[in-house]
């Protein structure tokens, strides 16, 4: 896979973030042990985004978890230079050398704001790991890379959302339920029309708001 990039590469963050995140302070159980900076197989890489993976797979890696649309190279570059200027977009991919491909990723988005003291919230974005490649941990690595991350980038929480039968591996890895806190609700903005949906929780309707 792959194709022409005549110019050097950028990476969405600074690479060495990655490196010096301490695995033994996630209460993720790996057998054998892994790391970002030793992924197990040789052949295998964890590394920030870079401007050339729309030609490894990235696009294709995330449409096994979503609809991703028809994103042109220009429309890629443009949204990887908006990330990188942001400074809060940690888009973090793994690559199998061998073929120079995209084969899993995970995004943390940082939320900066004014509660606890100006603070800084992480989330847990667009998990995925190519099917072919079970057995080797690497949804686990994903996840807890970016959860590190997030702390090393000084975060008071790191949240997500997820379906019900990702519960149980995300509880594996450190997460946990807040009681009392388990919806998702979203209204989603499709062909000009509002779109509601609740996800979690009862149908029941009730005289409560948020304050």
């Amino acid at each position: 896979m792959g194709g022409p990039r005549s110019e050097e590469e950028l990476s969405l963050f600074d690479p060495s973030f990655l490196l010096g995140l301490d695995f033994f302070r996630s209460p993720a159980n790996f057998n054998p042990r892994i790391s970002a900076a030793v992924p197990g197989e040789t052949w295998l890489k964890v590394r920030p985004l870079q401007t050339g993976d729309y030609h490894r797979g990235f696009l294709q890696i995330l449409s096994q978890l979503t609809k991703v649309g028809d994103v042109s190279l220009t429309q890629f570059i443009n949204r990887f230079a908006q990330m990188r200027a942001s400074g809060d977009y940690y888009v973090t991919v793994i690559v199998d050398t061998r073929y120079d491909k995209i084969i899993g990723s995970a995004t943390l988005v940082l939320e900066r704001k004014f509660i606890h003291g100006c603070g800084t919230r992480g989330r847990l974005e667009d998990v995925v790991v190519d099917d072919t490649y079970r057995g080797k941990q690497l949804g686990k690595l994903i996840v807890v890379t970016v959860t590190l991350l997030a702390e090393h980038l000084g975060c008071y929480k790191m949240s997500l959302d997820c379906k019900d039968k990702l519960i149980p591996f995300y509880k594996s890895i450190g997460y946990a339920l807040e009681p009392g806190n388990a919806n998702t609700m979203n209204i989603r903005y499709e062909g000009g029309m509002i779109i509601a949906n609740r996800t979690g929780g009862t149908n029941k309707p009730d005289d409560t708001e948020p304050s």
